[in-house]
């Protein structure tokens, strides 16, 4: 972890005042103030910082970080949100304590001034390719199996058993992950939230999944040891294929951590969604593929366990194919199997790929 110099400090100070500044003395606040304090201090302690400017006046600034901890900020960009936030927020509230700037430490201990950042953008690389989703598309309409969709799919599953052979170190990180899969925004609750009044789906259905989901939770919380490496978003529309059986991966999120399920969840939800849209069960082309990958998979993983703490995955992922939000145009009868589908299996202590159909109504 980066510790912080009085040359680092007069830089940044220099910088983000537009004047030459000359650091006197640095200390944690509530220590004494003194010349054998300046030399480096790490993260999480308040400093306050004693400088003087070009034309000789002499002022004071208090320097805050903040340390990793289980309440939301075990990783970089939670405490870059907080303190993101608190620059924007302390200056918004009459009496408040003025944020004079926020900023970041850069891999060579130096530091840049970021408090005139409005929004953050992010820039990657240019990969082409055609998004698995255009098979699924074919297969929907034609339900015509080829070679190469086998392939495909088996590379798929080959992918997620390598990456989530990678074992994670911090026990806490799954006790988060799983919490998030309920209460997140972008999850069980943000997604029952967001859903506009419809006559298929009361209130009191969605309801009924958020307390179901809550009792998975503490089910699925002791499974420390389930922590592996995983995508965190493997949708058909976030992978790239190109000719053959090569793909590329977009838009991994939520944490480089978490339970296998969600990845394997994931896509074959999405075999279950599109045969659903084709025929109102999993059946032909859909149901071959996802039997494949889920046999494939338990066998190449032996992670057996994963039958038993999948319900709440797939609860989420059904909210999202079931919500009018993201498919307005799905019609009823999808919506109503993938929602019982939901219902039934969160009453299941143990997943059965080949009880699909059941599981959705028959």
């Amino acid at each position: 972890m980066a510790e912080l110099s009085r040359q680092v400090m007069e830089q940044y100070l220099s910088e983000v005042f537009k004047t030459p500044v000359s650091v006197l003395q640095m200390a944690p606040l509530g220590e004494r103030i003194g010349r054998e304090s300046i030399k480096t201090y790490g993260y999480g302690k308040p400093i306050r910082v004693d400088y003087r400017v070009a034309n000789g006046d002499t002022r004071s600034v208090v320097f805050h970080t903040m340390s990793p901890s289980p309440f939301g900020h075990e990783h970089m960009a939670d405490r870059a949100q907080s303190l993101l936030w608190a620059h924007s927020a302390f200056n918004s509230l009459p009496g408040h304590v003025r944020s004079l700037d926020v900023g970041a430490f850069q891999s060579d201990a130096t530091l840049i001034s970021l408090g005139r950042v409005d929004e953050f953008c992010l820039l990657t690389e240019w990969v082409d390719g055609q998004g698995y989703n255009l098979d699924l598309e074919r297969l929907r309409d034609t339900d015509t199996l080829s070679d190469l969709d086998i392939r495909r799919a088996d590379a798929l599953c080959n992918y997620l058993v390598q990456t989530h052979r990678v074992e994670g170190g911090d026990p806490g990180l799954y006790t988060r992950r799983i919490r998030e899969l309920v209460g997140h925004g972008e999850c069980v609750m943000g997604l029952t939230d967001s859903y506009p009044p419809h006559p298929l789906i009361p209130a009191s259905l969605l309801e009924e999944i958020e307390h179901r989901c809550v009792k998975w939770r503490w089910k699925l919380k002791p499974l420390s040891h389930r922590l592996r490496q995983v995508h965190g978003d493997f949708h058909p529309w976030n992978i790239l294929f190109g000719p053959g059986t090569g793909f590329r991966v977009l838009d991994r999120s939520r944490g480089e951590w978490g339970d296998p399920a969600d990845d394997v969840v994931c896509l074959t939800a999405n075999y279950l969604f599109f045969s659903l849209q084709r025929s109102g069960r999993l059946e032909g082309a859909f149901e071959t593929l996802f039997r494949r990958f889920w046999e494939r998979y338990l066998n190449e993983s032996r992670d057996d366990e994963m039958l038993t703490v999948v319900a709440p995955f797939f609860a989420f992922r059904g909210l999202v194919m079931a919500s009018p939000v993201w498919y307005p145009n799905l019609k009823d009868e999808v919506r109503r199997r993938l929602l019982t589908f939901v219902l039934t299996l969160l009453d299941r202590d143990r997943f059965d790929p080949k009880e699909v159909n059941a599981y959705c109504g028959g």
